[in-house]
Parts: C-alpha cells; sequence; structure tokens
C-alpha cells in the first residue's frame, strides 16, 4: 500500500482516514485532512488505491455498474486493504473506534464497506461523500451499532445519483444511525461549506457527543 500520512500536533487523539475517488491518488483527499481538522488532533492519512485502470490514475475496483462494483477486484481491495486498515491502526497504537474514515466517490463505497461490512470493527464515525453503499455478492451489510455518519452528495451529480445517498441516509437512519445529511447544487464534487459542518462533529467524534 502507498500511502501518505500528516502527522497530528502532540500525542494524537485517534486518525482520519481519507479514501481518494476513481482515477486520483493518496495526494487527491490530502488537503482536505487539514480542513477536517485544522487543528490535527489526528492523525491523517490518504492511502492509495491498489488498481490502475484506464483512463489512468489509482481505482478501488473496476467499473461494473454504478451501486454494484465489480466483484472480484472490489473482495480483493476489501479484504487487501482492510488488512492494511487494521495494520496501520495498530501500529500507531488505535482502536478502531479511535478511527474516522471517509472518502468521496469509490472512496466513499469503501468507507462505507469498511464501516459497515459484516464481521468488520465499527470506526468511531463514516463521511460517505458523492457514494453509495455497495451491493456485490457477498458483501454483506451489518446493521447494528452503527457509528454515527455525515453523508453529502451534490443535487446535480451525473456520474454517482443523489439518489444513492438519499437511499443511504433511509436504510442507515432506519437502522438507528445518527446521520448528518447534506445535499449541495453540486455535480460530482465536494461542498466546501459541508466540511466546514463537519469540522466540530469529527473533533466531537472520539468524545461521543455526536
Amino acid at each position: 500500500m502507498d500511502y501518505e500520512v500528516r502527522e497530528g500536533r502532540g500525542e494524537a487523539a485517534g486518525a482520519l482516514v481519507l479514501f481518494h475517488g476513481r482515477g486520483a491518488d493518496e495526494h487527491d483527499l490530502f488537503p482536505l485532512l487539514d480542513y477536517l481538522d485544522p487543528g490535527r488532533r489526528l492523525l491523517g492519512v490518504t492511502p492509495r488505491g491498489p488498481f490502475s485502470f484506464p483512463p489512468g490514475g489509482a481505482h478501488w475496483y473496476a467499473l461494473q455498474e454504478v451501486g454494484y462494483p465489480d466483484r472480484e477486484t472490489f473482495q480483493t481491495t476489501y479484504r487487501d486493504v482492510g488488512a492494511w486498515l487494521d495494520g496501520f491502526l495498530a501500529e500507531h497504537g488505535f482502536g478502531h473506534d479511535q478511527a474516522v474514515l471517509g472518502g468521496f466517490s469509490q472512496g466513499a463505497v469503501m468507507a462505507y464497506s469498511f464501516a459497515l461490512g459484516e464481521g468488520r470493527p465499527r470506526p468511531a464515525a463514516l463521511i460517505a461523500l458523492s457514494g453509495f453503499i455497495p451491493t456485490v455478492d457477498g458483501f454483506e451489510l451489518e446493521l447494528d451499532a452503527i457509528p454515527p455518519v455525515a453523508i453529502g452528495h451534490g443535487t446535480f451529480d451525473p456520474i454517482i445519483s443523489v439518489e444513492f445517498g438519499r437511499t443511504a441516509r433511509t436504510l442507515l437512519e432506519d437502522a438507528g444511525a445518527a446521520v448528518i445529511y447534506g445535499e449541495y447544487p453540486l455535480p460530482h464534487a465536494i461542498d466546501p461549506r459541508f466540511l466546514m459542518e463537519l469540522r466540530p462533529w469529527v473533533a466531537s467524534a472520539l468524545t461521543g457527543d455526536n
């Protein structure tokens, strides 16, 4: 695994892990670490997707149909990157309950997967931007003890429809999750104003105040 690390100030209270979108790399969301955690209370890390497909950049899985990732590449990433995540947190002395997982587009799909997959340890919180909860043969959700979730999606998104964000919100709220939900008049993009709203939410994620 290739990844970039942003050190915290002093002793970090936990970790903030951000997964990039399709065709990007570990540098793409790196600036958002400071945006979401300006006080640097958390150790920040942005891993790189393990696959390379046309038209270039890094990918977490092969594109098949929106909502339905390619099974073989998704399962490979779910296994290998999940093992990397477990090891990275352990190496730095953090439990999963001291980690905030987030991502954009394909990265949001993986953040959902690592946070909600059957048998996976629960993070402290989950941020999903312009993504969807995946449907993959052999991958099951575990919708109990769901951590606090923040979902953001552009209403004019032509790549992953805002309906996927709305569906995820409904599913998670019906399962008892505390969900912050934001829609904004943008295409497939991140609204900085929504991230600003999440700053205090991220800061309180490890205190149980969300």
